[in-house]
């Protein structure tokens, strides 16, 4: 009943979707050039990766891994490649902790009565059901709390202030991340019986962004929230004027028997199906919001760039697998998804993950060994006019679920979005549809099925191409 009920929920729009889909001709006499150019400028007008995260972000809204919303997510992106023709269509489920939200309760007690936005940290255990209330450290740098004495916290709330500063490719929330990755467990260390942190955004509004949190062995495990930014700043004014006291209360579950699920299909290639070109993207999302920018962004870009390449007749020479994970939020999807298909990995000869929102790319990173090569410089033509200029310096990462891949020898490509306003919205309520820009996101699919397109019809072999350089 629930896959025949997706299914009648996605045909009108993906019906709609395929007509608006522009139609080209790429016949045999083309060059690989001349049918890149095509298919990036059929991207440009194509609105069917925009349809599907209209549908997806409508219809089902947040897709909290192991939540049943998230399955209904796996049953419409299987019934729209089905729908698209794509081959070898499947879900594949995989075992995680599902994470659920609860209440979350916090304010100043002392000196004065005052309630905080806080956002529970992904994975964090509950307080006691009545809260804890005590008074709270204020640590302006995380490096601080690090540096502050076993014991010296012993019975207190410990509270991280350090902003994460604005950057254009995103890379301060790398540097940040341990601020909420780790820092529930060094203050624990301390002896501190909670946590809280500003937000890892670059907002000033008053939003808390969410985000996962992980345990150190052997550590006792404490409740962990974020604070808005505002009202971290708030807290480190009064923290400045004296002692101050906060209650808190979170009531999270977690479900340590529950599943969730990756969906792929093919467009298998018609003279090196055996090597296979991955691009993926991530179909889970945080609960706050519904998941439009991260990641439905990047399942648009990746099923645009994707079906378009799927018209062509004969297909690429080389397989196209589309992967959209099912659990990248809380970090199980790419390890399980390598684990499943240990004995493809040898014959997945590039990788590449859309993960950074909807806005235009302006780079491309290219793997190790690729910059003199043929593939690249027609590649840099054809972005050329999208704006989008060549990276000498070789792609190192690609997104969360591919580094398992990438790990085990698999060569990436990075395309670079634009993301100086990408942490204003990530992992807050205000993740919603409405801050997609189409024109943007076509932008950004018409980069990827470029890039895709030419790296399955290219000749050049990725991993001996890494590998030489590394020698």
């Amino acid at each position: 009943m629930l896959r025949t009920f997706m299914t009648f929920i996605w045909a009108a729009g993906l019906s709609a979707a395929l007509a608006s889909v522009p139609m080209f001709e790429a016949s045999a006499q083309d060059s690989d050039t001349v049918t890149a150019q095509k298919l990036r400028d059929a991207a440009l007008t194509d609105r069917f990766g925009y349809r599907f995260v209209e549908t997806l972000t409508t219809t089902i809204g947040q897709r909290l891994a192991g939540t049943e919303a998230m399955t209904r997510a796996s049953l419409l992106a299987e019934s729209t490649l089905l729908a698209a023709g794509f081959d070898n269509v499947h879900r594949e489920s995989f075992p995680i902790t599902a994470w659920m939200r609860g209440r979350e309760e916090a304010e100043v007690t002392a000196p004065s009565s005052q309630r905080l936005v806080v956002a529970t940290l992904g994975g964090s255990v509950a307080t006691p059901p009545g809260g804890v209330e005590t008074e709270i450290v204020v640590f302006a740098r995380y490096s601080q709390l690090l540096a502050a004495a076993p014991g010296s916290l012993d019975g207190k709330i410990a509270v991280v202030t350090e902003a994460m500063p604005r950057v254009m490719d995103g890379s301060s929330y790398g540097a940040a991340i341990s601020i909420r990755r780790s820092g529930p467990s060094e203050a624990a260390k301390r002896g501190a019986i909670a946590y809280l942190h500003r937000s890892l955004g670059t907002d000033d509004h008053r939003l808390a962004h969410v985000g996962a949190t992980n345990y150190l062995e052997g550590v006792k495990r404490i409740p962990a929230a974020a604070l808005s930014v505002p009202d971290a700043q708030q807290l480190a004014r009064m923290a400045a004027l004296g002692k101050v006291r906060i209650r808190l209360v979170l009531t999270p579950t977690s479900d340590e028997h529950a599943q969730s699920w990756t969906v792929s299909g093919e467009v298998r290639g018609s003279e090196r199906p055996d090597e296979i070109v991955l691009i993926g993207a991530h179909l889970d999302s945080w609960d706050l919001g519904t998941g439009a920018i991260d990641d439905g962004a990047g399942v648009a870009i990746v099923l645009g760039a994707a079906n378009l390449i799927a018209q062509l007749k004969p297909h690429a020479k080389r397989t196209l697998r589309v992967v959209l994970f099912g659990a990248e939020e809380m970090n199980y999807s790419g390890p399980a998804y390598a684990k499943m298909h240990a004995d493809d990995i040898p014959h997945i000869v590039l990788a590449g993950e859309a993960d950074f929102g909807a806005r235009r790319v302006y780079t491309f990173l290219a793997p190790a060994g690729a910059m003199n090569t043929p593939f690249l410089q027609t590649l840099a033509d054809t972005l050329n006019p999208l704006g989008i200029f060549l990276t000498r310096q070789p792609a190192t990462n690609s997104g969360d679920d591919i580094a398992p891949l990438h790990d085990a020898g698999v060569p990436v490509i990075a395309l670079r979005q634009n993301g100086i306003d990408y942490f204003d919205i990530h992992h807050t309520a205000d993740d919603t549809f409405d801050k997609i820009d189409p024109q943007e996101l076509a932008q950004a699919t018409a980069a990827w099925v470029a890039a895709v397109y030419l790296a399955l019809q290219s000749e050049l072999d990725f991993r001996k191409a890494a590998k030489d350089f590394k020698n």
